[in-house]
């Protein structure tokens, strides 16, 4: 099964979903729920670990959570109060059934299973010196590497090993895991990935986002801070903050495009912030135009505030069809020419003759915003803008999203102007980086405090590169030796 989604390749990836829950006597379905309401982070695979004081017991698979989850006989062996989830997409790791978390170990002190959503920058050096030392790795996602650190760590308690190899490790991650009769939630110290903490009646919870609560009714209690380790028991939540404390720096592109509108996400009413950014974008790149489009569906939320910024009027001229799956049918070279037709049709009637400002959450490669220029063209539009709900994505992501490499991004090649030509559009705008914070409820970026991380947007990358670093080392090494 393919990565990516050959007729939408031009999105950045999701990264994981985590749920986690402890003492409801279903916790099992509960998950799964919760993992449902996930699904936009990664619809690879899915994978779901449940205990009922005595026994672990475990399924996992690749596909989306619906068809994993829907067998009365998979759910029934799901038993116990205590349960932990995950929806991936590989960012570490290919796609393969051995790296369907939540990964699971027999340890010293009994079963562990985790799940993770991130990236951790130096698992690659970890995982070298562990395997030295004589450890064995099952699988090549960077989530093993906690693993193997803990069993190799020198505490005597299952949580304090579990942070010791946190401490060790540098990256991005929102960590669930389940053992010893007890739920363990962590963030990392910079805050960088999301998650929530949530109560169902006496049962506790925790998730990538408050979405996956009110699917199942849950009420939000709070967002886990950076750098805290949450312990869901019998004792109810216990929370510890062991590590280094450091400046937030949450990813700033949860709000442009990877949370569910629905989502409150640090604080942050993800809709209503997505609104701002659209207008915010009509009042720095204003043009004179007939209609708003949306380009469907991550661009709707900003369309819509730029057409009240702008006060024109918002039309959906490009309908989405729903039921194009990554299975739905091979891309062959034969029908790889219907491109996004297959997902995005023109709303003819409504276009025709018309000045358009199309309304998208960023450019990657650019290869969908070329085709959907082309086809607004085809179907009679008299003039198009793009206008794009963040600004250029200039560098790639290294903290647990699937971005092209730098060079292939079409805004580290090409200018503005350069990349308005490219996809061939009247006139292409970007929401100034300025703009973005202002969005967001700040007067502006603090070049020495900015508060998120926006490295793919300003190369400021707030946590260590360690593996990236050594493989371009190493890369500049072999040149000099080919020289």
């Amino acid at each position: 099964m393919p990565t990516t989604n050959p007729y939408d390749d031009d999105k950045l990836r999701e990264e994981c979903g985590v749920f986690g829950i402890f003492g409801h006597h279903d916790a099992a379905a509960h998950t799964a729920l919760g993992l449902h309401a996930l699904q936009h982070r990664g619809q690879e695979a899915a994978g779901l670990v449940t205990f009922d004081g005595e026994q672990f017991q475990a399924h996992r698979a690749l596909g989306e959570v619906g068809e994993i989850f829907s067998k009365q006989e998979v759910m029934k062996e799901l038993t116990g109060h205590a349960a932990i989830g995950h929806v991936r997409y590989s960012t570490s790791g290919g796609t393969l059934v051995r790296n369907i978390q939540p990964l699971f170990a027999d340890m010293e002190f009994g079963g562990f299973a985790i799940a993770h959503n991130g990236n951790l920058t130096n698992a690659r050096s970890l995982r070298r010196a562990l395997v030295k030392r004589g450890s064995l790795f099952q699988s090549t996602t960077d989530t093993e590497t906690i693993i193997h650190l803990m069993a190799t760590s020198i505490r005597t308690n299952l949580t304090g090993r579990l942070i010791d190899a946190l401490l060790q490790v540098e990256g991005a991650y929102s960590v669930v895991a389940i053992c010893d009769d007890q739920v363990i939630g962590i963030r990392d110290p910079y805050g960088v990935r999301p998650l929530v903490l949530g109560k169902l009646g006496s049962a506790y919870l925790l998730a990538s986002e408050s979405c996956a609560l009110d699917i199942i009714g849950a009420e939000f209690v709070r967002d886990v801070e950076p750098g805290e380790v949450v312990v869901l028991n019998r004792g109810g939540v216990h929370s510890l903050r062991p590590f280094p404390q450091k400046s937030s720096r949450f990813c700033v592109f949860e709000y442009i495009y990877f949370a569910r509108p629905d989502s409150v996400v640090d604080g942050i009413d993800v809709y209503s912030t997505r609104k701002a950014i659209g207008r915010h974008l009509a009042q720095e790149n204003a043009v004179e135009a007939d209609l708003v489009v949306p380009v469907p569906d991550s661009g709707v939320p900003g369309a819509i505030g730029y057409a009240e910024e702008a006060n024109l009027p918002f039309e959906l001229g490009i309908i989405r069809n729903h039921y194009v799956g990554r299975t739905f049918i091979e891309p062959t070279d034969q029908i790889r020419h219907f491109g996004v037709r297959l997902k995005h049709n023109p709303n003819r009637a409504l276009i025709e003759g018309k000045r358009l400002v199309l309304v998208d959450d960023s450019i990657v490669r650019g290869t969908t915003s070329r085709k959907i220029v082309e086809m607004m063209r085809l179907a009679g539009a008299k003039e198009v803008h793009m206008r794009i709900a963040s600004p250029p994505t200039t560098h790639s992501c290294f903290y647990g999203i699937d971005t092209p490499e730098k060079e292939k991004l079409l805004a580290h090649q090409m200018t503005v102007d350069e990349m308005c030509s490219h996809i061939g559009a009247d006139s292409l705008a970007f929401l100034s980086i300025e703009g973005l914070y202002r969005a967001m409820g700040l007067p502006g970026r603090d070049d020495k405090k900015p508060g998120y991380c926006d490295a793919c947007f300003t190369g400021d990358y707030p946590l260590s590169l360690t593996d990236h670093e050594d493989n371009e080392s190493g890369q500049l090494s072999l040149l000099a030796e080919l020289g």
